[in-house]
């Protein structure tokens, strides 16, 4: 599978998918507008080993709530970001078996070279 999953109105977002340069073999899933199902949940999962890995603690929804006191398990991050698109930390980029999370230079950097030199 190549799939992005972003925010359309997340200028990190667009950068970050301009740098890159994805190949059109990849599909774009703006997902405010198509949420994310519960199957392509538990495909992240797998690639990326824990629901936490997939979870942005920025969400504005996680200071409101105040998240950050309590405890939350695996299933409760599961939970969150099926409840709401803020929740997924973003972008997150699945080139084939790997999968790459967030907006670090690192990460960024990584799947660019994952992309583009692992056709």
């Amino acid at each position: 599978m190549k799939k992005v999953y972003y925010l359309d109105s997340c200028d990190t977002c667009k950068r970050i998918l301009k740098e890159i340069e994805l190949p059109q073999s990849f599909i774009k899933q703006n997902i405010k507008t198509e949420g994310i199902t519960d199957e392509e949940l538990e495909e992240l999962y797998n690639l990326a080993g824990s629901y936490e890995a997939l979870f942005s603690r920025r969400a504005q929804l996680y200071k409101k709530r105040n998240l950050k006191d309590e405890k939350l398990l695996d299933e409760d991050y599961k939970n969150l970001i099926l409840e709401h698109y803020t929740f997924l930390k973003r972008p997150v980029i699945v080139n084939n078996d790997e999968i790459f999370i967030g907006n670090s230079k690192k990460t960024v950097a990584a799947a660019k070279e994952s992309i583009h030199h692992n056709k």
